[in-house]
């Protein structure tokens, strides 16, 4: 089966006045359909860097980079948040919540960029809050929720448009364990009973374990690839 998320030879560099900083190294990685990934390392190894290359946050300086067999690297600014917007599932450690929105809104926002009728997207933000155990808080705003509670709003979020794949970075790193816990099986689940790719930045090993796979990064280079015993 060919990879998911195809990088060869990747760079990444930020200029800073006459400073050239090279984050990432010629990076080569392979993520299968269906796989979970996670990625690790020392702060400033790169491991969000690479995160939002893959996620079409930023664009490589060298290399290539093909999601879905669709070379992101080569799309302009505009065709890449197009992309973004039908592919991708972000979920990061702060939830970005609105508000003054409930949960099934809030769960909806990214279906206003498609053509679905309001009751279709009613529909698939109410299966969405579902899939997450959310359905009878559909109508709480966030601030009567639980800081878990919100994570979960946010994967429902992530995962309404049904994307290729799903982003998280660090998407634990702002609960308590027991939360932690729950929206790592939650994100364990939605891989495994779903099929849904999903590459996670953690600093966190309990997190890490949840995945298939730890990938470790250190000054911009992968340095060691480790499968996780199911």
């Amino acid at each position: 089966m060919s990879a998911l998320v195809e990088i060869r030879s990747l760079s990444k560099v930020y200029q800073r006045g006459r400073q050239r900083i090279e984050v990432l190294h010629h990076i080569d990685l392979d993520v299968a359909p269906g796989e979970f990934v996670a990625l690790m390392g020392p702060s400033g190894s790169g491991k969000t860097t690479l995160l939002n290359l893959i996620g079409g946050l930023d664009s490589p300086t060298e290399g290539t980079l093909a999601v879905a067999g669709e070379r992101i690297d080569q799309l302009g600014q505009g065709a890449l948040a197009r992309w973004r917007a039908t592919h991708v599932g972000f979920v990061f450690q702060f939830y970005n919540l609105l508000p003054m929105l409930s949960a099934q809104r809030n769960v909806e926002l990214p279906l206003l960029l498609t053509k679905l009728s309001g009751s279709q997207r009613r529909r698939n933000a109410g299966v969405a809050l579902q899939l997450v155990g959310l359905a009878d808080r559909a109508t709480h705003k966030p601030g009567e929720l639980s800081g878990g509670q919100q994570q979960r709003v946010a994967i429902a979020r992530a995962i309404v448009s049904d994307p290729t794949l799903l982003v998280c970075d660090e998407p634990t790193g702002d609960l308590d364990r027991q939360s932690a816990e729950e929206v790592l099986t939650l994100l364990q689940r939605l891989n495994r009973e779903h099929g849904k790719t999903i590459v996670m930045v953690t600093h966190d090993p309990k997190a890490a374990e949840h995945a298939g796979r730890i990938l470790q990064l250190d000054k911009g280079a992968l340095v060691e690839s480790e499968q996780v015993m199911a």
